[in-house]
């Protein structure tokens, strides 16, 4: 497979695609966040952040929880948090 970083690789032509791009949201301490889907759902409010990981505490237990940094933006609203099951 070519390098598209490498000048000497060969420039693959490419044809129009639809494709998905995903970018890391700037986290910051305090925000309440709801993630909506997978082993991690629920509210959670961020309570530390460093340039790999991020601390999260559940408003309702208390648990806290530090993963690698993975949030990613979909939509910013308004509503109730604790979010409503």
């Amino acid at each position: 497979m070519s390098d598209p970083t490498d000048p000497a690789s060969p420039r693959v032509e490419g044809t129009v695609q639809t494709f998905l791009t995903f970018r890391p949201y700037p986290l910051q301490v305090g925000q309440k966040i709801f993630i909506d889907g997978g082993p991690r759902r629920g509210d959670w409010e961020v309570v530390d952040l460093t340039d790999r990981k991020v601390k999260l505490r559940c408003p309702l237990s208390g648990r806290e929880v530090e993963w690698d940094r993975f949030c990613y933006l979909v939509k910013e609203r308004r509503g109730t948090w604790p979010h409503p099951d």
